[in-house]
């Protein structure tokens, strides 16, 4: 695929294309929707303007192993539509998608080559990444999908909290080894918050929810868009939830990004740099037409619903993808001077032998050009 001409025929996949079947390595396959919904979606998209175009590669397809850390849900959304919109493929790749049981797995399957790219919270990469031999190649993110971590604490109003200060004197559920429960203290010390004035309790993930929806606790660490949309599913008035994002209490992390091995970098960047323009293709989509695209992400999913994924894009795109930092800057890079203070407030959780820069961490090279990342 590297030394194919790279020339472009037409601004949408052709027909031919958007059936492309995946061989999954996990039990749980990205599987394509054949239905005429995404047909009608592409055919739609196809007449607006800055529609994704797709090259058109004759040399043999490259395979690559691709590994979500979670089942698919709404945040997979831009990988479905570039599987199913035929993005992959028209970019000369044949994408197989894995499910890994948590990030830390799907980090040790990039790490040791069990998978060529995998979707990781960037964090534990960053923490991953100081348990890890000095001299050994690392794993690196090479595309920052979610501009702004989740990074929340879910509170109940009824329960007398308005504001993160309000949590004093409250009890809340913390789930051990949650990217959030990790920021927390970094968020609690910036705003002079002393841990020791809240009844904090380990629970586990199975429990957050049930336990903060029967009042059992006052509120818990988690995502905003997992923990908080899911509560509503289970019956807790919406008006009656407090979203407390740390991104507005002072805290810089970055949330998912494309991690990419490191000998596969080296030996097929070209593909890489593919797999990144496909996936910039299917947020694209994404972006252009949520309510069909939950439909192709709902059809690959066990007991989804329409409406609570519409929901969970929604808040993705509006407050972890599309940033003012994104707009400005475009998709998928990072902001050094940035990236380095949320090293530093990882650090108030997590004690280095050495600590990381963001060029450790970030490898911005097999970004398109900032033309191919802008959002209109």
């Amino acid at each position: 695929m590297e030394d194919a001409p790279r020339y472009y025929e037409s601004c949408m996949a052709p027909a031919s294309l958007l059936p492309l079947a995946t061989r999954p390595v996990v039990p749980v396959p990205m599987r394509v929707n054949r239905s005429t919904t995404l047909r009608v979606m592409l055919a739609l998209l196809a007449g607006l303007a800055g529609a994704v175009c797709l090259p058109v590669r004759a040399a043999e397809p490259v395979a690559v192993q691709f590994t979500l850390d979670r089942p698919i849900d709404a945040v997979a959304a831009p990988f479905v539509m570039a599987q199913a919109g035929g993005l992959f493929s028209a970019e000369g790749l044949n994408v197989t998608t894995g499910i890994a049981a948590s990030t830390h797995e799907a980090i040790a399957r990039v790490a040791s080559g069990a998978t060529d790219l995998a979707l990781v919270d960037i964090n534990a990469l960053i923490r991953h990444r100081d348990k890890e031999k000095p001299d050994a190649p690392h794993a690196r993110a090479v595309f920052v999908l979610f501009n702004q971590a989740g990074y929340s604490i879910i509170a109940r109003k009824s329960r007398g909290i308005q504001a993160l200060a309000d949590l004093s004197g409250k009890s809340l559920g913390v789930v051990e080894g949650d990217p959030a429960a990790k920021f927390w203290p970094a968020v609690a010390k910036q705003n002079g918050i002393k841990l020791s004035t809240i009844k904090q309790s380990t629970v586990s993930p199975a429990v957050r929810e049930p336990m903060l929806s029967a009042g059992q606790v006052d509120a818990v660490t988690g995502s905003s868009f997992l923990s908080a949309i899911n509560l509503k599913d289970r019956g807790v008035p919406a008006d009656d939830l407090l979203l407390l994002k740390f991104a507005d209490y002072g805290s810089e992390a970055y949330g998912y990004a494309i991690v990419v091995n490191p000998g596969f970098a080296a030996a097929k960047p070209e593909a890489v740099k593919a797999f990144i323009r496909a996936a910039i293709g299917g947020l694209q989509l994404a972006i252009k037409e949520p309510t069909l695209t939950v439909a192709q992400v709902v059809s690959q999913m066990d007991g989804g619903t329409r409406e609570l994924e519409l929901e969970r894009l929604r808040a993705i795109l509006r407050d972890n993808v599309l940033t003012p930092e994104v707009r400005r800057n475009g998709l998928g890079g990072i902001d050094a001077a940035r990236f380095e203070k949320s090293i530093e407030q990882i650090a108030e959780d997590f004690k280095f032998s050495k600590r990381p820069t963001a060029a450790d961490i970030f490898d911005g090279s097999f970004l398109p050009p900032l033309d191919g990342r802008l959002i209109n």
